[in-house]
């Protein structure tokens, strides 16, 4: 009985030390207290040079803000350098326009007495020849009237040597007709004479106007040509830059320029805001739309009458006299 009992102890002892045992499996627990997987962590630093820091929603708001920022500003300087191509084409075609307007309306006038001087030579021309035909016609009929004449004597002499009455009627009734026939010229010839002499007085009185106009159109010339001397250095240089500036402005914008400046009265296609009214037609400008023309969002024209405006920040930039 002592013996089962030890051997009860023994087994029971046994599998406590082997409970033990296994004990120290959780007891050491190496993979928890290591924990070389973290305790490694080199390859998360090492990675830090591969992957990027997470970003904020801020740091990508402030940074899609600053890009449409830029975009913004690269807009309303492609709008602000157009507007300024076009102010500054505008100021030098506004020079050469005073240029033309010192000179008045003498360019015109010469103009004027060209034509007059080239239609009255053309209508003395034309009276001259005219005149040379009625004198053929005349020399013609004379000429006629001389064979009429002539016939006449032969018919005449005919008629002292007829043998019977019917050849003395029939030779009569040439005569006859060769006389009507030298009435007839000699009217025309009166008429002639007198369609020539109209056409003399005429000639007469459109070269005598002729030879005064003409005085007048050497005056007119040279007063014109002393003003064109004057101006005409400076109105080649900006005719010269104007062509320049023209390259610098796209094929669109320039026909709308120059379609609103030939509409135009004064000239004017692109005029700044002055005192909040355009200043080519001078209607009153709303504040919003003048904020619009400064902010160059777009270019701007007057709903009024349709030309470009711009701000005074641009008006002031060009200067004239550093145009000419």
């Amino acid at each position: 009985m002592a013996k089962t009992k030890s051997s009860k102890k023994t087994t029971t002892s046994k599998k406590a030390g082997t409970t033990k045992k296994t004990g120290t499996t959780k007891k050491t627990g190496t993979t928890k207290k290591t924990g070389t997987t973290k305790k490694a962590g080199t390859t998360k630093k090492a990675g830090t040079k591969v992957k990027a820091k997470p970003v904020s929603e801020k740091t990508i708001k402030t940074a899609v803000a600053a890009k449409d920022e830029s975009a913004q500003d690269s807009v309303e300087s492609i709008i602000q350098r157009k507007l300024l191509a076009l102010y500054t084409l505008q100021q030098i075609d506004t020079q050469i326009d005073k240029i033309r307007i010192i000179r008045g309306e003498l360019p015109l006038e010469v103009q004027d007495l060209e034509d007059e001087t080239e239609g009255l030579e053309t209508r003395i021309n034309k009276y001259k020849q005219e005149t040379e035909d009625f004198n053929q016609q005349m020399a013609n009929l004379k000429n006629s009237i001389s064979e009429s004449q002539e016939l006449i004597k032969k018919y005449e002499a005919q008629q002292m040597n007829v043998r019977n009455n019917r050849e003395y009627d029939s030779l009569s009734k040439e005569i006859e007709y060769q006389t009507l026939e030298i009435q007839l010229n000699e009217k025309k010839i009166r008429e002639l004479e007198v369609a020539v002499q109209q056409h003399q007085n005429i000639v007469e009185d459109s070269q005598n106007k002729y030879e005064e106009l003409k005085g007048d159109l050497e005056v007119k010339k040279k007063e014109l040509d002393n003003i064109v001397a004057d101006t005409k250095k400076e109105e080649e240089l900006l005719n010269k830059k104007s062509q320049e500036q023209q390259k610098f402005i796209e094929e669109r914008l320039l026909n709308a320029y120059k379609r609103i400046r030939k509409n135009a009265k004064n000239g004017l296609a692109v005029v700044p805001v002055e005192r909040d009214a355009c200043g080519g037609c001078f209607n009153q400008i709303p504040p919003q739309r003048q904020l619009d023309i400064q902010m160059y969002k777009k270019i701007i024209v007057c709903e009024y009458c349709g030309r470009i405006l711009v701000d005074d920040e641009i008006a002031n930039t060009v200067k004239v006299e550093e145009l000419v």
